[in-house]
């Protein structure tokens, strides 16, 4: 079982990161392509939101994880 707080963490440094520690390749490659986008595209603004919405969804991904 993944830790979830590991999951979180990975994923507020560099989303993506954490969903690949969780085993949900798709969603790794997915933060790691739109969450740059967000943050050139809005000058910043809607990056953070990325950051977060990856880290929320990481930890429960790990959660799920057996």
């Amino acid at each position: 079982m993944r830790n979830p707080g590991t999951a979180a963490v990975l994923s507020l440094l560099c989303p993506g990161i954490g969903q690949f520690y969780a085993g949900r390749w798709g969603w790794g490659i997915f933060w790691l392509i739109i969450t740059p986008g967000f943050w050139i595209g809005t000058g910043g603004w809607l990056g953070w939101v990325c950051h977060i919405l990856s880290a929320i969804q990481a930890s429960n991904q790990a959660k799920e994880a057996k």
